[in-house]
């Protein structure tokens, strides 16, 4: 089995993304970051996501992207919108994903992993530029001029095997993995339980997803 770093923040993209790579016949080394979110409850999650599918390790590092704020999702006085709005929303976070996946590909370096998985996806998402095919690629391209592993000759690989899915093609995909999403947190503003609002970007666009599945949605609310 390859060992492959896999970004976890403990939502249903993410632990979906983790099954996909077990079932590739990776190791996985599950990454997940505290950024300064609002709430720790993704990151509980995360951890129980990361111990029921079985990673084989688990890390959590932190990046203080609180202290520069400019998001809904790292700064309090921006409310988390509750309305569908025009544009790149409030909850777009600076350079987050480019940092997290920089996280990702030191740690792929020291174990000497070229594999990468992200949960990233383009077509039921909020429109962060970070979550394209475009960004991913430049990436690939900045992995191998930037590192040692790869001015050496490495080819490091961003996996994003959701990016041209529907929520609802995602979610059956992980139930046919065996993912409970139950154990899931994709709320903006989860409370200490890590019960969803409901109303946030995140849960209308999960919620949909479950309709659009035809299953039942799992989610805990408050």
């Amino acid at each position: 089995m390859k060992p492959a770093v896999v970004l976890l923040s403990g939502g249903l993209d993410s632990a979906t993304t983790l099954a996909i790579a077990h079932s590739q016949n990776f190791q996985s080394y599950a990454l997940s970051v505290h950024y300064g979110q609002r709430h720790k409850a993704e990151l509980l999650a995360a951890k129980r996501v990361a111990r029921i599918l079985g990673a084989h390790e688990h890390r959590v590092m932190s990046v203080d992207l609180a202290g520069i704020g400019g998001s809904a999702l790292t700064d309090k006085n921006v409310a988390v919108p509750e309305q569908p709005s025009e544009g790149i929303p409030a909850t777009y976070v600076p350079a987050r994903n480019t940092l997290l996946l920089s996280l990702a590909l030191g740690w792929a370096e020291v174990l000497g992993a070229f594999d990468i998985f992200v949960g990233m996806n383009a077509v039921d998402y909020s429109g962060y530029p970070d979550c394209r095919p475009e960004f991913i690629a430049a990436f690939e391209t900045l992995a191998k001029l930037a590192t040692k592993a790869g001015v050496e000759g490495g080819r490091f690989k961003i996996h994003a095997p959701l990016v041209s899915m529907s929520k609802a093609e995602i979610i059956r995909a992980g139930l046919e993995l065996g993912v409970d999403y139950g154990i899931t947190v994709s709320c903006y503003q989860a409370d200490d339980r890590g019960f969803a609002c409901g109303r946030c970007d995140s849960c209308r666009l999960r919620a949909a997803g479950f309709a659009a599945a035809g299953v039942q949605d799992p989610t805990r609310y408050a």
